[in-house]
This record gives C-alpha cells, structure tokens and sequence, in this order.
C-alpha cells in the first residue's frame, strides 16, 4: 500500500467521492460494502500505522459472526487464521471456594450450534484492508489526517500527510470516521458525551502460559469436573465474574491469551502500586479459578493497558457529508461482545446511506432516520442489558438467569431478524424496529430487578451464595420452535424469584451510588495505548 507522490504543499489529489478516516474494520468494512454496492464509487482510505499492532483478542458472536462470513465473505480466512468460538462460560466464587473445582460454573453443556470465532484483530484489520483495496478502494497509508472540514451538503475537506511529510488535500462528497476511540469528529464537535450512568473502567493485556481448561493435569487432578461439560471450555470466552467485576479469557491461534477485566468504578477498582500487569495479577489472584489459570503465565511487557471510564456515544452520529461509525460513534461495554455487533449495523448502515446519497436520492430524509435509529438503539440497549448490571454480575443465580434471559431475547429480536431478511436485517440496529419498545421495556424491567435484589442480598449477607459447587449445563439457542418457550420458561424463573425474594425490594431498597468524581469525558488513565486512526481494543 503505497502513499501519493510527495509534494511541497497541500494540493488537491484526484477527484474522490467518499474519504475514510481509519483502516481498521470498522473503515475498511464500510469501504467494502460500499465499493461492491457502487464499484464507480471512488473511495480512499487514510490509516496511520504501516501495519496494525498487536490488540487485544475480540469475540465474535452471532451477528458478527454472520457479518464477517456472510456479508463480507471470510469464513476462510476466520477458520485458517483465528480460532472457532465455544461460547460464553462464566466463572463464580465466594469466601467459601478455595480452588477452580470449587466454584460454581454455567456454559455450554454441548459445543454451540452457530459460528463464532475467537480472533486476533491485528491479523482480521489486515485481511479487511487488504480485500478492500483488492477491490479498487484507494489507501494512503502510513498517512495521517492534519484537518477535517465539513461543510453540510457540499464537498467536505480533508488534508492528509504521510510520514516522509508530503501533503495533499482531498474534497470528497463524504466523510466516513472510522477512527475508533478518537473519535475524531465526534470529539472536535462536542457530539462525543460520556455515559455518566456507566462508570466502567478496564485493564487488559495478553499472556503466555495460561492454563488450559480442558488440560490433562485438570481432568487428572477432578474427573467429575472434565467429565460434566461435553463442550471444549478452552475455546470458549470464559468470563471469570466477581462482585462489580468480570474479566474475559480468549485463546488467539498461535499460543497467548487475551486476558483482561471490566469494573464497576462505583464498586470496586485496581490494587494501588507496582507495575500494572502486576496490579492486574492481583486484581485477577482473589479469584479461584483466575488464580489457577494464571499460575505459570506471564503478562507481555509494553503490552499492558488501562482506561478510565470507557462507555460513551455521539449524540450525531451523520448528517449530510459525513457518517460515524463503529467506536468513533460510541461504545457501550465489552460484556457480550456487543462491539462488533455495533460494527456490523453501523458499516453496513453507512454504506447503504452514502451509496443511497451518492445516487442522488434525497440525503435529508435520510440522515435523519440514520440518526434516530442509532441513537435510540444505544440509549435502549444500555437501558436493556447494561445498566446497573455490574451490581449482580458476579451472582451465580442471577446472572445465570440474566444470560439465559439475555440470550434467548436477543436471538428472539435481533439474531432471527438478521436470518429472517438477510444482509438487510443489518440496516436497522437492534431495539430500534418499530415495536421494539416492548422488548426494550421488559429487558430493561428483570435487568433493573435483578440489580435491586442482587442490592438486597449483600444487605442481608446473601449475595454469591450459590457461587461455590453449583454447575448449570446450558443448551445453546436455536431458531426453532423451543426458542419462545425458553425465554417463557426463563421469564418464569424471574417471576418466581421476585415471589421468592424480590419482594423485598417492591418498595424501594438500596440505590446504586454515583461518584461524580467518574463524570469526565471518556479519556484514558494510567498505562495505555490509544489508538489515533483505528478501532478501540476494548472489547471481550
């Protein structure tokens, strides 16, 4: 990928039609689409680095997933270059477990129905960006962007300049910013707002030798623990789950470890002092089974990272000239690897929002739907799934009940849409289709439940008390007939605990706290890499 001739000034490069600000997935995927859409389109992509750096490892799940394969076309390269995806595994502990084979443990009973995959994003950014430019999308590339002007309706304004210091001035139609957590627009125009009611901080980094779940010296040491779960755990997503906490374990093909926690600032937070792998050992070390895990491993020097107060959005997302997506439009929280869900509406929106506009079809009408549907699917699906969850993450019966709540709502309103009416089911976000406010109300209802009851027990000292020895052998979902009546059946074991107990807290109970000192503009702290022109790492 070569950069344009030097020149001693700005000047304006070839005519072009649309500018992309990033190189990473969310930018080289929106190129795609939109090349294959309107292949008269000229597109060129501007990325900074000269090869995408080591990131830390990211799920897919089932709309990603489709999105990777499906849409854009890589189910070979994902099964020769990344690892197949065994679901989600969650880990629970108390005072009372002492080692792994205590603990209380709910996944997958069976290895899962739909494909997932575990991936490097470092090796998947490459492999997007090599096919879009394969498919006629100009790259500058290492190139920097010096200036973005926007000029609403009109050609837009962008100065570029490579690393030997050349220049050059693109005027395109429109402006995609795929810049990732610098939200390059968004940051320079005030769209960008911090989610107050969200205070979650995370600390990540990859490992070597950590232990295998599905090791002999495991099965040797219980064989009752190897023998209940027919599935692979290894490949799975474990999320080992503690009070205001959880951390995500995936295996990248080639050996490491992408290990990493997600906190509750309200809660809890990092050990003080020392480096800060080791404070993130020791933050992971007062949990049984991440404790056995990490017993011969060792974190990577210079690959360690920390960031404050993660979850935001841009309360603009397009207008006419210029479209926002994946990270550099918002991030909501790692858990449930909502990102690259995220991704996949937001690329496959824009591109079917700027080819509509680029054909001469009327733009207003159109950013407006754009706008309004992206900003109520993130308001709802925080208000839905997010929201004060850290509170009872850590709960084995509730937040097993949550997951199979959680899952079968989302396979019943957003993963059988998108199998229902094909790649088009990506071009409206989730909880934003007409009628969607029903299910939004009833996520957001047990989810704000769940919470007050989890608040209840640590009053009565109640809280965590089936984490140690329990195991729920979860079947995965499918889009079959017994899909309704699990989530019914679910719904029921809801209803049943709010006769049981949530009774205490029909009346009021303990609030969430807020510190104010957490309401700040997202921002990173501590040892970090921040990525200028790529998308945001953070995510499990």
């Amino acid at each position: 990928m070569k950069s344009a001739p030097a020149m001693n000034s700005p000047q304006t490069d070839d005519p072009c039609d649309v500018v992309v600000v990033g190189g990473a997935l969310s930018g080289a995927a929106t190129a795609l689409q939109l090349r294959r859409r309107n292949p008269k389109a000229r597109i060129t992509i501007i990325e900074k680095s000269p090869l995408f750096t080591r990131r830390v490892g990211e799920s897919t799940v089932e709309i990603s997933a489709h999105f990777l394969g499906r849409v854009l076309g890589m189910t070979e390269h994902l099964n020769q270059h990344h690892l197949v995806k065994q679901g989600m595994r969650f880990w629970f502990a108390n005072d009372r477990t002492q080692t792994l084979f205590d603990c209380s443990e709910t996944g997958p009973a069976y290895n899962v129905r739909f494909p997932a995959y575990q991936v490097d994003r470092a090796v998947l950014d490459e492999e997007v960006l090599r096919m879009a430019e394969a498919e006629g999308v100009r790259v500058l590339r290492p190139a920097r962007v010096r200036e973005i002007e926007l000029r609403e309706g009109g050609r837009q304004r962008v100065v570029w300049e490579d690393d030997s210091g050349a220049t050059g001035v693109l005027e395109p139609r429109w402006i995609v910013d795929a810049s990732g957590f610098a939200a390059l627009l968004g940051r320079k125009h005030g769209w960008l707002k911090t989610n107050q009611d969200h205070p979650i901080a995370t600390c990540w980094s990859r490992w070597k030798g950590v232990k295998n779940l599905d090791s002999r010296e495991l099965a040797a040491r219980d064989a009752g623990f190897a023998r209940r779960s027919k599935a692979i755990r290894f490949t799975a997503t474990n999320h080992v789950v503690g009070e205001g906490w959880w951390s995500w374990w995936i295996p990248l093909k080639g050996g490491d470890t992408s290990v990493g926690i997600v906190f509750d600032q309200r809660i809890t937070d990092l050990p003080p002092g020392g480096r800060l792998g080791d404070r993130l050992r020791a933050f992971l070390d007062q949990h049984p089974v991440a404790r056995e895990l990490l017993v011969d491993a060792t974190f990577q020097e210079g690959d360690v990272h920390f960031r404050r107060n993660c979850a935001y959005a841009c309360d603009r997302v397009a207008g006419d000239g210029f479209v926002l997506v994946g990270d550099a439009a918002a991030f909501m929280d790692p858990f449930y690897s909502p990102g690259m869900d995220w991704i996949s509406f937001t690329t496959f929106a824009a591109a079917t929002l700027v080819d509509g506009c680029l054909r001469g079809r009327p733009a207003a009408e159109r950013v407006a739907r754009h706008n309004e549907r992206f900003l109520v699917s993130y308001q709802r699906w925080f208000d839905a799934v997010y929201r004060d969850k850290y509170y009872y993450m850590g709960d084995h019966e509730l937040m097993t009940l949550a997951f199979r709540l959680d899952l079968g709502l989302y396979y019943q309103g957003v993963v059988k849409q998108v199998f229902r009416f094909g790649d088009a089911g990506l071009e409206i976000p989730p909880f934003a289709r007409p009628g969607s406010g029903t299910a939004t109300r009833l996520l957001a209802l047990y989810n704000r439940r769940l919470s007050a009851i989890a608040r209840t027990r640590k009053a009565r000292g109640t809280w965590g008390r089936h984490n140690q020895g329990r195991y729920y052998p979860f079947m995965s979902y499918q889009l079959d007939n017994r899909l309704l009546p699990r989530v019914l059946w679910a719904i029921g074991c809801w209803l049943g605990l709010e006769l049981r107990e949530g009774w205490r807290s029909w009346f009021g109970g303990p609030a969430p706290a807020r510190l104010d000192r957490y309401k700040q503009p997202a921002q990173t702290a501590g040892v970090t890499s921040t990525p200028a022109v790529a998308d945001s790492a953070v995510r499990a």
